[in-house]
């Protein structure tokens, strides 16, 4: 059964994006095995604001991934090459899990995880703290959102300063 994991680059001090939505603080660690990361996953789950980042830098999707965008106002004729979801969303997500895929991915953005996690459905949190300080932005977790406990699984620390860390959401 796909698990659904968010997996995500923070700054030090909480963020995902910067102030005007940049990522562009976030290391290109040449250590860190980006092939390995995208085979685990065949579906890509992100919110509006995620997606319209990623439309904006001309890339909506990922091969071989298949892109589910969450969103009440998109409209989906606009972006054929996704799947926008604009009602049911658990419907959506309990068919991802009933089939027979690799993990999905969640991919972006907080406010998207903040939803999930408050459902019960993120199975696991991947986060990479970079070494940098953004002083705000869009948070890792926004307010408000219910207390969950993780279990550490797993951990890294790369050359560059950058910690990974790897839960499983209880």
């Amino acid at each position: 059964m796909p698990k659904i994991c968010y997996r995500v680059a923070m700054s030090l001090d909480g963020y995902i994006a910067g102030p005007k939505g940049e990522i562009d603080w976030i290391i290109m660690d040449p250590e860190v095995d980006f092939a390995a990361i995208f085979s685990q996953f065949d579906t890509l789950l992100v919110g509006r604001r995620t997606f319209e980042t990623m439309a904006a830098a001309n890339r909506t999707t990922m091969p071989g991934m298949k892109t589910i965008v969450f969103s009440q106002t998109l409209d989906p004729s606009r972006h054929p090459e996704v799947t926008v979801v604009r009602e049911k969303q658990n419907d959506v997500l309990t068919s991802l899990r009933a089939g027979a895929g690799k993990d999905i991915w969640l991919f972006g953005g907080g406010a998207l995880f903040q939803s999930l996690l408050d459902q019960g459905q993120v199975d696991s949190v991947e986060v990479s703290i970079i070494p940098v300080l953004l002083g705000g932005g869009v948070p890792f977790l926004p307010s408000p959102a219910s207390r969950r406990k993780l279990d550490l699984v797993g951990h890294k620390i790369y050359k560059s300063g950058t910690v990974s860390l790897s839960y499983d959401v209880k």
